[in-house]
């Protein structure tokens, strides 16, 4: 988190740009091709939250609130909620992955947030129900997923969702990993709500979640 937060700035935002530009179409094609809502099944804690136990060892982990997107039979996936990296132009995104904004029309800003420690080269837009497009993965009936880069644009115009972050890599398992995880009691699952998702109130929000589960700190 130190070298993400030291590196933060105007070329951290182009390099950004390119990540969420240039995953676009495959991370949204591998979220469709599980079908349904981000390939939730019957034991998918899907739209859940994850969160860091008190004892959690890895130091990647300490404290995050993670939204799982994905969780079936190849794995699950999550982006970190509470660790906010800054705010950039959605328009300088654009250009900074070689396309063109002038025609955007528009400059408004998003917030950037470091999504998790796998392939940190890929991004995802993590924003409320409100906005929809050909790219976008329904992950709650109040939190939907875009790896596109027409949200950026919608954005820039101030046509884009009324709440969101822009989350820089992901938190990942392999099959079967996070239930192992969860039975050494690394994380604990609480109920999600646009609200904890979206709020900025960062340095609380792991202990507001942890409340959730009636968890004494």
């Amino acid at each position: 988190m130190e070298r993400f937060r030291s590196l933060f700035g105007r070329a951290a935002i182009v390099g950004i740009a390119l990540a969420v530009l240039a995953s676009a179409c495959a991370s949204s094609a591998e979220d469709r091709s599980e079908g349904g809502k981000a390939g939730a099944n019957s034991n998918s804690l899907v739209g859940q939250l994850l969160v860091a136990a008190p004892g959690m060892s890895d130091p990647r982990f300490s404290k995050t609130v993670i939204f799982l997107v994905r969780h079936d039979r190849n794995g699950a996936m999550g982006l970190v909620v509470n660790r906010f990296l800054g705010v950039g132009s959605a328009a300088e995104l654009l250009e900074g992955a070689g396309i063109d904004a002038e025609s955007v029309g528009g400059d408004a800003k998003v917030r950037v947030h470091y999504g998790g420690p796998v392939a940190p080269d890929r991004g995802f837009v993590l924003h409320s129900g409100d906005y929809a497009e050909e790219g976008t993965v329904e992950v709650t009936d109040r939190v939907s997923m875009t790896a596109a880069p027409r949200i950026l644009h919608a954005i820039a115009k101030g046509k884009g969702p009324n709440r969101g972050f822009l989350a820089v890599g992901y938190a990942g398992w392999a099959p079967k990993q996070l239930e192992s995880e969860l039975a050494r009691k690394d994380w604990v699952v609480v109920p999600s709500d646009g609200h904890l998702v979206f709020d900025t109130h960062m340095a609380t929000k792991w202990r507001r979640a942890m409340d959730r589960h009636g968890v004494e700190l």
